[in-house]
């Protein structure tokens, strides 16, 4: 019988711990387009009422969960344990409806780093000079005795002044700031190095999902540009979009992705990057003239509970100042993700894409997808096993994304 009591009481703490954590794990900020639905997923007894400044009610669940909000703005919410105690204190941002003008261009970038980002390290003449500072590949390197350190000659520079005095070194790693010291190693060529490889910035192509003429922001790629050797998000202070060149396409296989091969050695800068997220990179236009950007293809962003199975296009660039819209399926869509940027499969079904590429390929990420004649979203993945098959995100989330407030 005390047995059974123990397995009852251990039960009832197990499911109270579960409905807190489903309290404690509902968002503090939620970002909605007008006319979106406000769907905050409550478990038993915990209702959502809108308060004001005063802290008035001013509705309850019944009348503002799960429908649609129009009014354009911030909205406070407040979330109570059966309309008495309160747990949790939301803010909804509704931003307006947007138009776009939906790319498809092969675009440069250059993404500089926050700091020096580690990625690797060596012996020194034959000794670990990190080994006991805990710092690990993907940290990154803000200051050094107290001096900013924001490119790869201020680390050289400021280890070699040391003449092998113990380093004080500040750095980053997921978002906590943490110290610690090393000692550089003096080498035979009467250098002074730490053996930490570092990379200051990083560059790559792909394509630019649209440009939204209101506020000059653009978009691209759908996912976020990782580090190759860390494979972390590249943390970046700013970054620079380029115009590129298209020198060759790879056609994918199966099990082999194919890829678009650009240069951006000789591009001319057209824009700024502000932001690298897993939903993509975002900045600004300053040069349009570069871009042949044209008013007349500017369109609605859909909202996902418009977008449908079956028929939709998309539209890339495969040769230098060529982009072509190719038809593509529309399979699965997973309307309730805003976890990652697999938000819809979809499937190339243009014989015309299919001959140039096998697919979907390296460089296509980002390149829009578009149906009704309103933007949905964009190519962010490709199957390894089937090249015609792959991701897309939600044009929503992007738009979110963008707007969001740091």
């Amino acid at each position: 019988m005390k047995s059974y009591k123990k397995v009852l009481i251990i039960l009832i703490l197990i499911c109270i711990f579960i409905y807190v954590c489903n309290i404690t794990l509902l968002p503090d900020n939620i970002i909605l387009i007008q006319g979106e639905t406000l769907d905050i997923h409550t478990i038993y007894g915990l209702t959502v009422s809108e308060i004001t400044e005063k802290g008035e009610i001013l509705q309850t669940s019944s009348n503002l969960n799960k429908n649609k909000i129009d009014k354009v703005g911030k909205i406070d919410l407040s979330l109570n344990l059966f309309n008495s105690l309160k747990v949790k204190d939301m803010t909804v941002n509704v931003i307006p409806k947007t138009t776009v003008i939906p790319m498809g261009k092969a675009i440069g970038m250059k993404l500089y780093t926050e700091g020096i980002l580690v990625v690797g390290m060596s012996e020194i003449e034959g000794k670990k000079p990190y080994e006991t500072s805990d710092i690990q590949e993907g940290d990154r390197i803000i200051e050094i005795d107290n001096e900013k350190i924001e490119n790869t000659d201020d680390l050289i520079n400021t280890v070699n002044a040391s003449n092998g005095e113990r380093l004080q070194i500040k750095y980053v790693r997921k978002e906590n700031t943490k110290t610690t010291s090393i000692t550089p190693v003096k080498t035979k060529e009467n250098e002074y190095k730490i053996g930490l490889w570092v990379r200051d910035a990083a560059a790559g192509v792909g394509t630019m999902t649209f440009y939204e003429p209101s506020t000059g922001m653009f978009a691209a790629l759908g996912h976020g540009i990782t580090d190759i050797d860390t494979y972390d998000l590249i943390e970046i202070a700013n970054g620079e979009l380029v115009t590129t060149n298209i020198l060759s396409i790879i056609k994918g296989e199966k099990g082999k992705p194919g890829e678009i091969q650009g240069t951006i050695d000789n591009g001319v800068n057209i824009g700024k990057i502000y932001k690298n997220t897993s939903f993509g990179v975002y900045g600004n236009i300053y040069n349009k003239t570069r871009l042949n950007i044209s008013k007349e293809n500017e369109m609605e962003v859909a909202l996902r509970n418009e977008i449908q199975l079956g028929k939709a296009e998309i539209l890339c660039e495969l040769e230098d100042g060529k982009t072509e819209k190719y038809e593509i399926e529309i399979q699965k869509l997973f309307k309730n993700n805003n976890e990652d940027n697999k938000s819809m499969v979809i499937k190339i079904t243009d014989q015309r894409l299919i001959d140039k590429t096998g697919g979907i390929i390296q460089g296509m990420s980002g390149a829009p997808i578009i149906q009704n004649g309103k933007f949905c979203g964009a190519v962010t993945h490709v199957l390894v096993n089937d090249p015609t098959s792959g991701y897309g995100v939600f044009a929503d989330i992007m738009i979110k994304q963008m707007k969001e407030v740091e």
